[in-house]
Parts: C-alpha cells; sequence; structure tokens
C-alpha cells in the first residue's frame, strides 16, 4: 500500500474537512459560506453535492458515522444540521438554536450522536440536543469562565466531558451532562459529581499562547493541546501537566494515535509525531520528511528565512520555492481515517494548498 494518497481537491483553501463512515465520502469547507461533498471515484474524488445555506464562512464541518448526518458551524452565527433525504437526493438542512451572538467557530458531535457542541467568539460554548417537544436542536450554554473565543472542542469518549481551547490561553475540560439526555456516567478520572458547567480541569500552556487544538486520548485519561506558542502540553488530572517547546512554527490541529502517540500539524505544512516514551514526552520524527528534512527543523519558517536572505518576495519569483513536503501549505485539520482495535493505523490532512491528504502509518 503506498504510504500517502494525495488529491487536489481545490486550487484554494481547504479550512475543515470530515469523511463518512465507509470513507466513500467527504465534506470538505473551501473557504467560503459553501459545503462541497465528494464521492470516490476510483482514484479520485468527484464533487456531487454543494451545500450553500450559510451566508458567511463556514468555520467548522462533522459527519456522525452512526446517523449520517452532518453538522456545520459558520461565521454568519448559525448551525446547521443536514439529513440526506434518498428520495431528492439531497441535503436537507435544520436550523439549531444556538443563541449567539458571534461567530460560530467549531463544531463536534458527541461519541453517542445525541448532542454536538459549538465553540463560538461570544465566549460561549453550545451544547446542542434535539428537543423532542418542540422538533427541534436547542442549546444549553457554557459559560465561566471562558474569557475570549473558544477555537476548538473535544469530547470525552464518556459523551459527558468536554474539551475546550480558547484565545484566553487556557485549556479547559467542562462538565456537559444534560438531564433527560445523558445517563448518568459512571466515575471518570475527572471527577464523578458531574452537574453542568463544572470544571473539572484548567490547564494553560505557561507561555502565553492562545490554545489552537485540544483532544482527549482514546481512554479519556489525558488531554493534549497545542498553543500559538509552538508547545505541546500534555495534561492529567489533577493538574499534572508535560509541555513540550519546539522550534518549529504553531500546530492548528493533532490527534492521538494511541495513548502513547499523537500526530499534529499546522503552519509548518508536514505532519509531525509525538511519542510517550521513558524520560516523558518527546517529538519523536516528522512524518513527511522530504530530502532535507531533520527533526525540529522548519520548513517553513526556513522558507521565509531563505526568501529574506536571498531577497525573493514570493514563489512566483523562484522556481526553486516550492517546498520539499507534500502539502505547500498550512494543514487546518487532521482527521482519523483507519482505526484497528482503538489504534489510529492511518490519518488525512487538509490544507489551504487544497489538497487532501490521506496518511498510512504503518506504510511511512
Amino acid at each position: 500500500m503506498s504510504p500517502t494518497e494525495i488529491h487536489q481537491l481545490n486550487f484554494g483553501p481547504i479550512t475543515a474537512h470530515a469523511f463518512n463512515k465507509d470513507r466513500t465520502q467527504v465534506a470538505v469547507c473551501p473557504n467560503n459560506n459553501e459545503v462541497q461533498i465528494y464521492i470516490k471515484a476510483g482514484k479520485g474524488w468527484n464533487l456531487i453535492h454543494t451545500l450553500a445555506e450559510h451566508d458567511k464562512l463556514v468555520t467548522g464541518i462533522d459527519w456522525a458515522p452512526e446517523s449520517n448526518r452532518l453538522v456545520t458551524s459558520s461565521q454568519d452565527r448559525n448551525t446547521y444540521v443536514w439529513n440526506f433525504d434518498t428520495e431528492t437526493n439531497e441535503w436537507k438542512p435544520t436550523l439549531v438554536l444556538l443563541r449567539i451572538n458571534r461567530a460560530a467557530t467549531f463544531v463536534r458531535w458527541s461519541p453517542h450522536e445525541n448532542k454536538f457542541a459549538v465553540a463560538s467568539g461570544a465566549r460561549v460554548i453550545a451544547v446542542c440536543y434535539f428537543d423532542e417537544e418542540h422538533n427541534w436542536w436547542t442549546s444549553k450554554h457554557l459559560k465561566k469562565p471562558i474569557r475570549s473565543t473558544v477555537l476548538s472542542l473535544d469530547w470525552h469518549p464518556n459523551n459527558v466531558l468536554l474539551a475546550a481551547g480558547s484565545a484566553d490561553f487556557k485549556a479547559r475540560v467542562f462538565s456537559a451532562f444534560i438531564k433527560g439526555v445523558d445517563q448518568k456516567p459512571p466515575p471518570t478520572a475527572w471527577g464523578d459529581k458531574l452537574p453542568f458547567n463544572t470544571i473539572c480541569g484548567e490547564f494553560s500552556n505557561g507561555s502565553g499562547g492562545w490554545i489552537h487544538c485540544v483532544a482527549f486520548s482514546p481512554s479519556g485519561d489525558a488531554l493534549a493541546f497545542s498553543g500559538h506558542d509552538s508547545v505541546i502540553s500534555i495534561a492529567y488530572p489533577g493538574g499534572a501537566i508535560q509541555s513540550v517547546g519546539l522550534t518549529s512554527l504553531p500546530y492548528l490541529s493533532l490527534i492521538w494515535t494511541s495513548e502513547k502517540n499523537i500526530i499534529a500539524a499546522g503552519y509548518d505544512f508536514t505532519p509531525v509525531l509525538f511519542e510517550n516514551t521513558n524520560e516523558g514526552w518527546k517529538l519523536s520524527r516528522v512524518i513527511d520528511v522530504g530530502k532535507k528534512k531533520v527533526v525540529g527543523e522548519s520548513t517553513a519558517f526556513n522558507m521565509f528565512r531563505d526568501w529574506d536572505t536571498k531577497g525573493i518576495s514570493s514563489r512566483s519569483n523562484n522556481d526553486d520555492s516550492e517546498l520539499n513536503t507534500i502539502h505547500q501549505n498550512t494543514i487546518t485539520s487532521i482527521r482519523p481515517y483507519s482505526v484497528i482495535h482503538g489504534n489510529v493505523k492511518q490519518f488525512s490532512t487538509s490544507g489551504l494548498d487544497g489538497k487532501l491528504v490521506i496518511w498510512d502509518l504503518e506504510s511511512l
């Protein structure tokens, strides 16, 4: 099997992507008010649907594998739940009662798919659930102690705890328990009494960078987050935290591939692997090595430095300016692609270069 599949879906940026359950379709946000859905066709992808209900930039998307529902968030302060109508062969939107007065910035389904969470610039997180009585999606707000825009979210495996990364330099773990929707969860390492909006953990990377991404480990017993100060941190219940400072540019997205491995990517154009060793967490290797790449070296930083040294103002002025990496611009999103026995074997990335790349860890 080839270690990578490279697909040029757009010639413009892709800000987020999500696959359906069997990986035959992918939905992408092409940096405008639309969502494009592609279907697998041989070795490529064909555009089959364009969803254009939003009025402004679509900021997030998630595809529920079992219910086959899409959820999208946008700067228009709205979120839609999309259901596929097999009779008309169309995706039909359902508006969600968010009650926010700033842009929706990120969205994720809960593991049981009975809720989803929406981050926003209104310093709140809307935890949304279906109201059977009124036949619509409504929400409850997680508010305190958030003091700035929420940039990322991730659900704990128990369907109740929710991690959030914010521009107030904090990563937090909240209880998103909703009476009548959730069953009382068993005790976790993060606590056993979990009424709505309970703060189960609050962490800082110590360097003052806003938090771009958060992710629970497969067991839910650890939380990883990345800041704009190029620091990856792994936090544990009770307040213990280990941070890995880097010389590369910041990471915008990360996923756990197992309890001891994390893959992150962002402004440096290439995914990297972090590993928990006997000496603690460390940067293990760069996934997309290229011909000259070494661990700890910043491809993007060195490119800009070389441009400055040579007096080059843009890529178009020099044929040698193409990077020796698969992605030629910022990686905006990482998603698991193939998971076997709880471990990620393949993952996908999308970026501002319009590429969708599927990586096979066992072949790299």
